[in-house]
């Protein structure tokens, strides 16, 4: 199976953001049924919706991990105290850069617009300053 264009990528970001937002409201779901049911409710090409899936299950997957450098990458902001959608943004973002290997303009780009669309006035500054910390952190060597 052929990669997904970019267009269908920023789509596939857009379900799965919505995916993760109803996932975070809701703990204790599984990750694949609730994507389940809100897939049925896009239409995504095949490509773009087993991106979307993959993004879903992996955040779901590593949510704890990527809190925790999240955290330690937002000054004064505890995870929980953050908005519901900047820190699944902030999730998503960080889990492409960490596990996806995607470039970290790619990924801060991808999360700016995600932020510009579903966020608050705030957001996008918000959600910029913290994966800028996260991708100088991922590149410091260990």
């Amino acid at each position: 199976m052929s990669a997904p264009r970019p267009a269908a990528r920023s789509r596939s970001r857009q379900v799965a953001l919505q995916v993760l937002y109803a996932l975070d409201l809701s703990p204790g779901k599984d990750a694949d049924a609730v994507f389940g049911a809100f897939a049925e409710h896009f239409e995504l090409p095949e490509g773009a919706r087993s991106y979307a899936k993959e993004l879903v299950t992996g955040v779901a997957d590593q949510r704890d991990d990527l809190d925790v450098r999240i955290a330690s990458c937002s000054r004064n902001w505890r995870i929980e105290r953050m908005a519901a959608v900047d820190r699944n943004i902030l999730r998503l973002a960080a889990y492409e850069l960490r596990h996806l290997g995607l470039p970290a303009r790619v990924a801060i780009d991808e999360a700016l617009e995600l932020a510009h669309q579903f966020g608050g006035d705030d957001s996008p500054r918000f959600v910029n300053g913290v994966l800028d910390a996260f991708a100088s952190m991922e590149a410091t060597p260990s």
